[in-house]
This record gives C-alpha cells, structure tokens and sequence, in this order.
C-alpha cells in the first residue's frame, strides 16, 4: 500500500496485516511486526530511540544508505548483492527511478514538459487510487518496456486527464509564483494541486535557487521546500534540517512538512519563516 506523509502518527499497526511486513522508501518503524525496511532519506528517523533500535537489529533485513539517490536503486543493489536477484530485466525501470527521484534530469524542461514515457507513467501512478493498482502494475513493469506500458488499458485511460491537469497546474504557479531574492514561493492551498510537478518553479524562474509551496488536500496542509537541480551554486541550505525543526525531513536538496487539514494557519506561518530564511541566506552568501 501507498502512503503519504500526515502529521502526527506515521503508521497504524492494524496496517501491518502480513507474515512478512516491508516499508520501502518511508521512515523507519520499530514495530515488531516490521521484517523488511529500505529507506535513503536523511530524514529517515522520527527519534534517536528509532535510529538506536536500527542499529540494534541483527536481522539482515533492514537497510539504510543516506547517499543512495533513490530507493529503487539501493533496494536493486541490496537484493541483488545479498539475495541473489538479477536486475537486468528492470533495467530500465530502475534508471529512470534513479532519475525521477534523485532529480537528475538534464533540465527542468525534461522534469516538466513530459516526453518520456517514464514521466507519464509516473504521473498515472501517483495519482492511483485503487488497493491494487500496485499489483496490476509490477507485473507490467517486469514484462514489458515502459512505452509499451502506457498503450495498455490500466494506464492509457488514465493518461490524458493528467496531462491537461498538468497543463493546468502550470498556469496556476505561473500566476501564483513570485521569484524574490532567489527563493520562490506560491501558495496555492485553494487549488487542487497538491500533487504538481515539484519542478515547475524553477521552469517558469530557472533564476530561483530554493521554492517554497504551500498546497493542502483533504487530510494534510503540505510545506514542500526545495532546491533547483541545475542552480550552479555549491553553498546550498540543508532543507531536512529545516524541515525537521517543524516534523517534516527529506534530502538535504528537498524537504516536505505536513500539518493537519484543520492547521492551515500554522503551515502559513511555517512556509513564511522558511521563505524568510532562504531568502535570507541567499543574501548572506552574496547572490
């Protein structure tokens, strides 16, 4: 099962149904009933009790490695060097999961305008709803190549609601963005945006060093703080940190928080803070 960062608990133990139990690219659990964890995140641990109780483990099945660019990538190598698997087969998923999440594309033209099949397929399934999407999915992705993928009748319906809703969501920050003192920030809590291409700040102002977006759903009101891939600046803010000051985390180049549905105010507060100190920074450094 998918799941998002909400504020407050991470996890409900009535989740964790199965013999066997993985979390994969989320944070760490110390619930018994957890057997398998693979995580790349900085931020990957709400407590020291937590990361204590990681290194405590003896089992073999839990893995951690901050500088691996994705998930994919690190679970690839894992299961490949210690379990025995062949991953020449998933090739192609596994480096254009490196891509996607590790914010490695060429330019923010590549990150946005969407002319790889594997950045279609990415937008069909982050906004999945179904239980088992996933299940219908992974059988696809071993067989066949991603081009392929979006012919198919569980994704081409799909496909092209999203695009104009991606259109859509590119006037919207167009409108709603403002670049100043090398930090974008856009509010657009009364749109439903929440899950729009994080790169399209720095599309619409490849100027801009760090953006700042508050966005809301129907559970969370979302902070999510990142930095441009192609700035050429090397004296970049640690966003987890700045996110973790308000229970949030992420990368040290990307970082989210989120606040109840019912705390829109403080999440105002907070993205207003965070917009103040970069834009801070960026002065103190001398842009």
């Amino acid at each position: 099962m998918g799941l998002l960062h909400r504020a407050g608990a991470l996890f409900n133990e009535d989740d964790f149904t199965g013999d066997e139990n993985a979390i994969v690219d989320f944070k760490y659990s110390p619930s018994r009933k957890i057997t398998w964890w693979f995580d790349h995140h900085e931020s990957a641990f709400l407590t020291p009790e937590d990361a204590g109780h990681f290194e405590r483990d003896t089992s073999n099945r839990k893995f951690y490695d901050p500088g691996f660019k994705s998930c994919t990538r690190f679970l690839a190598m894992i299961a490949e060097q210690r379990f025995g698997f062949k991953p020449e087969s998933m090739a192609e998923v596994i480096h254009w999961a490196e891509i996607i999440d590790g914010a490695l594309y060429e330019s923010a033209k590549t990150a946005v305008e969407m002319a790889e099949p594997a950045m279609k397929l990415t937008m069909v399934i982050e906004s999945a709803q179904e239980a088992d999407f996933g299940a219908r999915l992974i059988p696809l992705l071993e067989t066949m190549p991603l081009a392929e993928i979006l012919l198919d009748p569980l994704i081409a319906p799909r496909l092209q609601p999203l695009l104009e809703r991606h259109r859509r969501s590119i006037e919207v920050l167009r409108q709603r963005s403002e670049c100043k003192d090398g930090t974008v920030f856009f509010d657009i809590t009364d749109q439903e945006l929440e899950g729009y291409n994080k790169f399209i700040p720095y599309y619409l102002h490849p100027e801009c060093t760090y953006s700042v977006g508050l966005s809301r759903s129907s559970f969370r009101n979302k902070v999510s703080v990142g930095s441009n891939p192609w700035t050429k600046r090397e004296d970049l803010v640690n966003l987890a940190k700045i996110c973790e000051r308000y229970g949030g985390g992420g990368h040290a180049r990307v970082g989210a928080i989120s606040f109840d549905v019912s705390k829109g105010d403080e999440a105002r507060k907070a993205a207003r803070e965070i917009v103040a100190e970069l834009r801070a920074s960026t002065k103190t450094s001398g842009m």
